[in-house]
């Protein structure tokens, strides 16, 4: 493999909308409508010469959302800023902010459609 193992991410919702409201205001940044006939898609800004893997908010008949196997991390500069924000988005604290020594700090939290997520800092 020479490429970063991850190289893209599908976050699966059920209302788009809230979801979109959520992480753009969790997130500070503005995602662009992608998708097809049978699937709605909201992708997160990315660069493909930058490090770490684009992908979208994903709504489509007959994936729900929440309980799956699969975490995804959001780079931060401090993770307890974006955490603190995941309440007024409508989201809640599954982990607060916790050191994970020489790698950095995570928390966890819960977007609006359960999906569980985790954000990551070095700072």
């Amino acid at each position: 493999m020479h490429a970063n193992p991850v190289g893209w991410f599908e976050i699966y919702v059920q209302d788009l909308r809230r979801a979109q409201a959520f992480y753009e205001g969790v997130f500070h940044l503005k995602l662009e409508k992608l998708g097809g006939p049978d699937v709605e898609m909201l992708a997160f800004p990315g660069q493909s010469e930058r490090y770490g893997a684009p992908g979208a908010l994903v709504r489509m008949p007959g994936v729900n959302s929440g309980g799956n196997s699969v975490l995804v991390y959001f780079s931060c500069a401090d993770c307890q800023q974006e955490a603190e924000r995941v309440i007024a988005c409508g989201g809640r604290v599954h982990r607060p902010k916790v050191s994970i020594g020489e790698h950095g700090h995570i928390a966890l939290v819960v977007d609006t459609e359960g999906n569980l997520i985790g954000l990551h800092s070095m700072q």
